[in-house]
């Protein structure tokens, strides 16, 4: 069966009340209570988004991820009670696209679910080639040198407002309210995407040549064909 969502959480209450509010508003959402279960749900289901906590009784949600992203990049939001930033890095740094803290508003939740789906379907039926690097939006797919390449849902979809922006300064603000469509994304979240996407399709990530910093401002996407 094809669900919208998936919820990884061991806080059974939560995860039901959560669950069940989705569903009401036409999010199609499943529950498992821990990497086994998850692990057995996508024997025969597939979801759109996981929701995934970190603290998953004797397993790790970090642990899971890491073994979810080996398989597949449909976008995966971290829910925790965890404040620390380290513990914000680590989720974005293995394969997390974003970390939302606990306790959270149900109607908040649903909209940024909803806001990632959106997202994560909506693709444009055209090519962009600059250079070594090729985006296919129509299959939101990019490959460097011929050679695809694995995006984590957020960084495609940074990469992709980027390029389409080509050649001019897109502010920080901007990307909070186009890309991630929540203006409190804090930099840090940003500047963990932008690193990782560098080191992806950059030749040398520390000197840049397709995604420039502007400092104190923002990024900018340079065209060019070599």
């Amino acid at each position: 069966m094809k669900y919208d969502c998936l919820i990884v959480d061991d806080e059974a209450l939560l995860s039901e009340s959560t669950r069940e509010y989705f569903n009401t508003f036409g999010v199609n959402t499943a529950w498992a209570a821990d990497a086994d279960s998850c692990t057995e749900f996508f024997r025969g289901n597939s979801a759109g988004l996981i929701l995934l906590d970190i603290n998953l009784g004797n397993s790790s949600g970090f642990d899971l991820c890491r073994k979810l992203r080996e398989t597949t990049d449909i976008p995966i939001l971290f829910i925790s009670a965890r404040t620390s930033d380290d513990d914000m890095l680590l989720a974005l740094g293995i394969g997390g696209d974003d970390y939302i803290q606990k306790p959270y508003s149900l109607s908040v939740l649903l909209a940024k679910v909803k806001a990632v789906l959106r997202r994560y379907r909506n693709g444009i039926d055209d090519l962009f080639v600059c250079g070594n690097l090729k985006i296919d939006f129509a299959a939101a797919s990019v490959y460097v040198k011929q050679q695809k390449i694995t995006l984590k849902a957020m960084e495609y979809k940074l990469l992709a407002y980027l390029a389409r922006n080509k050649n001019r300064t897109v502010t920080k603000d901007e990307l909070f309210r186009k890309v991630w469509e929540d203006s409190i994304v804090g930099d840090n979240t940003l500047n963990v995407h932008i690193r990782h996407l560098r080191e992806k399709i950059e030749e040398n990530p520390n000197e840049p040549q397709y995604i420039k910093t502007v400092w104190g401002t923002g990024y900018q996407f340079i065209m060019h064909n070599s």
